[in-house]
This record gives C-alpha cells, sequence and structure tokens, in this order.
C-alpha cells in the first residue's frame, strides 16, 4: 500500500498598512537620506552646530542670530549686507542672519531709532531660539517629511569660509571695519516693515517713500 503525504502551504496574513507619517512609513520624517544629508551639510561642511530632530535645527545664539522680516522689507536692506552675509528665504518671510547677541539689543536699538512705539513685523531669534534649517544649494528638493514651502537660501554661506566675520553687528564690538553695521540695517528694515503694514492696512495702496 502507497503512503500518501499531505502537504500543507502556509499563507502569511495580511499586513496592517502602515500609516502615513508613522516610523517607518515612506516619506515619514527623520526616515531615509534626506534629513541626514542636510545635517551632514551644515554640520562637517560649513562647520555649524545643528539640534536633533528631523528636520534638523540650527540654533540661534551660537554663531548667529536672525532678524525674521517680510520679504520686500529684507530686499530694501541687501544693500547693507556683506557679499558674504547669509540670507535666508521662506514664501514671503526673509531671514537675514546677524552677529550673534544682536536679538537682545533690538528692543533698545529700535527705541533708539525711534521704532519703538511702532508696531512692526520684526522678529528676531537669539539664544534659545532654533531656526528652521534652509535646504543646501544645489539641492532639487526637499526631503520627505520637510514642512511645506521649506526655507532656501537665497545667498547661501559658503564652506570653508567664516560667515560671522560679514554678519552685521552693533558698532563698538571689536569688528570696525569687517562687518556691516547694525544700524543701518535695523532702521531699513524698520522703515520698509512699517511701509508694508502701512499698505495692507489701505488695501494695498502704495505707500509714498
Amino acid at each position: 500500500m502507497t503512503g500518501t503525504v499531505s502537504t500543507t502551504s502556509t499563507v502569511p496574513l495580511p499586513r496592517r498598512p502602515v500609516e502615513p507619517g508613522a516610523p517607518g512609513a515612506p516619506g515619514a520624517p527623520g526616515r531615509g537620506p534626506g534629513w541626514r544629508e542636510v545635517r551632514r551639510w551644515y554640520e562637517h561642511e560649513l562647520g555649524w552646530p545643528t539640534v536633533p530632530g528631523a528636520p534638523p535645527g540650527l540654533p540661534a545664539g551660537v554663531l548667529f542670530d536672525v532678524l525674521d522680516v517680510p520679504a520686500e522689507a529684507g530686499a530694501r536692506a541687501l544693500r547693507h549686507l556683506a557679499p558674504g552675509s547669509p540670507v535666508a528665504l521662506r514664501g514671503d518671510r526673509m531671514r537675514l542672519l546677524v552677529a550673534a547677541g544682536c536679538a537682545e539689543e533690538l528692543p533698545g536699538l529700535l527705541d533708539w531709532l525711534e521704532w519703538g512705539a511702532v508696531a512692526l513685523d520684526l522678529r528676531a531669534l537669539g539664544a534659545g531660539d532654533v531656526l528652521e534649517p534652509p535646504l543646501p544649494p544645489g539641492r532639487p528638493l526637499p526631503p520627505p517629511g520637510s514642512p511645506k514651502g521649506a526655507a532656501v537660501w537665497l545667498r547661501p554661506p559658503v564652506p570653508g569660509r567664516e560667515a560671522e566675520a560679514s554678519l552685521p553687528a552693533m558698532p563698538g564690538v571689536g569688528r570696525e571695519g569687517s562687518a556691516p553695521d547694525l544700524v543701518r540695517l535695523v532702521d531699513t528694515v524698520a522703515a520698509w516693515c512699517h511701509r508694508v503694514r502701512l499698505r495692507r492696512g489701505c488695501g494695498g495702496v502704495p505707500v509714498s517713500p
């Protein structure tokens, strides 16, 4: 009598779909080489410290502070910057890098320039604040999980060149002749922030200089 061998095929149970954005999901923040490459560019190419996370952050108050202003106001102030002074852009906002410590000086400087009592769309990032890293130059697409409208460099920092020496600073901090004057920069930015605000209040009607 011939024996019969019974074979049973095992079918794996269907996998539970991975929720979008969950760890391990395609395009989830922090996964893949995208943000690692961004962090590597800042830390190894520029020598800038970063804050852990996805995306990584750039700590203000260490190598630089930041003036966050309307793009139109920032564009009017570019003439007060040195050629190597980095500037970032995100949507309709411009981020002007200034010397570390300038954020603390801003309220007193605005008072001295007689802008202290005027409501301005002007924000300073200093010690304890974190800047979203603009994408490195030449990168065609943002990494997976990037916030919509990611920041980009309008004037990127150059690897191998110290950007700090080109940043606007307060007069009398030992960098005379080497750094642009923060006073002129802030006065121009404040004036154009005020004009932009007045124009918006007038329904977009141009305001005379």
